[in-house]
């Protein structure tokens, strides 16, 4: 192995990424835009939910349900006609439609137990399992206290003292920033070192390279060192002026010791995309693969949802990949602040890993070459 060769060929294919404007666009777009928005529009959030109102019943106790009904979590409800609830919803216009029907603050009043009736648009699944619950507590609480005639806070037996920690204002744009931060890097870091393969045998330079005096390890790191290199440097760029700059999240650990993990989770992935690029014939193909890896990399590995809640098979199955130990230490260090002494598992997990992926995509890329 000569060093000098490692880096003359890391540098052609930055060059050769450089000329790739699509690539370029790629990678801007997936470290700003795209963690931006995915940070304020978070599917499972409930916000200005689209609801409307049959009043038949014309009543202070429907005045009074109708008005419970707010930002951020609803719109300003809308009062429609019965004739106009199944038409509304048959057209997508209201999530949400609540028909009080007549005579029901009398009822109420009787102790007759009316019923209100909830139409919900399940198409909207995010926001109608959400949004129903949210409707039945509101509706539940207003005529509770309306039979009250006075507005007062419940009695519980116990004083519950609630500390939210890492999180105290329980932002969801938090969690949504970092999540689809660490999935950009997955996704980057396969794509780029996996295209530069492709690339190199799609415009017959290949062929060049088996005639000079470099080793098949020497090509397969240069591809690996360049292309990590380019997103541990849009990965840091975006978590200082995208994540914690624009979006404020708080940074609590070291950036260094994050950067460094990020480093070791490279390495992991980058050898992964060489042994899937070996795999492909094209970059179509290459598509393919990637959408089968990807995926249950990034659902499975307790970026969208706790690994706690998923079963044990697939827990200690998910062990094996590397973006498992590096959502936990980049959770550890940027939400916790954790040091070395908590996150060391992870990196030597992560080093364990690589190296095992990269021995692999050696033997794979050998073979490719022949």
């Amino acid at each position: 192995m000569r060093l000098a060769n490692i880096l003359k060929l890391g540098i052609k294919e930055l060059r050769s990424l450089a000329r790739d404007p699509m690539m370029l666009v790629l990678i801007i777009y997936a470290f700003s835009m795209s963690i931006y928005t995915g940070a304020n529009a978070l599917p499972e959030t409930l916000n200005r939910a689209a609801i409307a109102v049959v009043d038949e019943d014309q009543s202070p106790a429907s005045s009074r349900i109708i008005t419970a009904f707010n930002p951020p979590y609803f719109s300003i409800p809308k009062l429609i006609t019965q004739s106009e609830m199944d038409r509304r919803m048959d057209a997508g216009i209201d999530t949400f439609a609540l028909d009080i029907p007549p005579n029901f603050q009398r009822d109420l009043l009787a102790r007759k137990s009316p019923t209100i009736q909830l139409n919900v648009d399940a198409t909207r699944i995010s926001q109608a399992f959400t949004g129903a619950g949210y409707v039945q507590s509101i509706v539940t609480s207003e005529v509770s206290e309306f039979l009250k005639r006075y507005r007062s806070a419940a009695s519980l037996p116990i004083d519950l003292s609630l500390r939210a920690r890492f999180n105290q204002e329980l932002k969801k744009a938090w969690f949504g920033a970092i999540s689809h931060f660490m999935s950009n890097i997955t996704m980057l870091s396969i794509v780029l070192t996996g295209a530069a393969l492709i690339r190199e045998r799609e415009h017959g330079t290949i062929e060049h390279l088996l005639v000079m005096p470099v080793t098949p390890f020497e090509i397969m790191v240069s591809k690996i060192w360049s292309m990590g290199l380019v997103v541990l440097a849009a990965s840091a760029l975006s978590l200082m002026f995208v994540i914690h700059g624009l979006l404020a999240v708080p940074i609590e650990g070291s950036f260094a010791l994050f950067m460094a993990g990020t480093t070791l989770y490279l390495f992991a992935t980058a050898s992964l995309g060489i042994f899937l690029a070996t795999q492909a014939g094209s970059m179509p193909q290459f598509g393919l693969l990637l959408m089968l890896a990807l995926l249950p990399l990034q659902v499975l590995s307790g970026t969208l949802t706790p690994r706690e809640s998923m079963p044990e098979l697939i827990r200690y199955v998910m062990l094996a990949a590397p973006n498992t130990h590096f959502v936990m230490m980049a959770q550890s260090i940027l939400f916790r602040g954790a040091g070395l002494d908590v996150v060391w598992p992870q990196f030597a997990a992560l080093f364990a890993i690589g190296a095992i992926l990269f021995m692999f995509s050696l033997r794979r890329f050998r073979q490719f070459l022949k």
